[in-house]
């Protein structure tokens, strides 16, 4: 008779080691979603380095303002 080799059991083991891989996964993903669910909404929904613009034209800045018209 011909002896059983250990790849059934090696075979079993790795798919255990896989399953617990994927739950411990799982419950990662669903303490993600839990905790940021849970935490408190950021200030403000807006770009903080678009937060002072607004639409349209911008005001020139200060050593191109105003005081480049005495020529006139």
């Amino acid at each position: 008779m011909a002896k059983k080799s250990s790849s059934t059991f090696e075979k079993r083991q790795k798919e255990k080691n896989r399953q617990q891989k994927q739950e411990a996964k799982r419950s990662r993903r669903i303490e993600a979603k839990q905790h940021k669910a849970d935490a408190e909404p950021k200030s403000g929904d807006q770009d903080p380095d678009i937060a002072g613009i607004r639409p349209g034209p911008q005001p020139l800045p200060e050593q191109w303002g105003e005081s480049n018209n005495d020529d006139e």
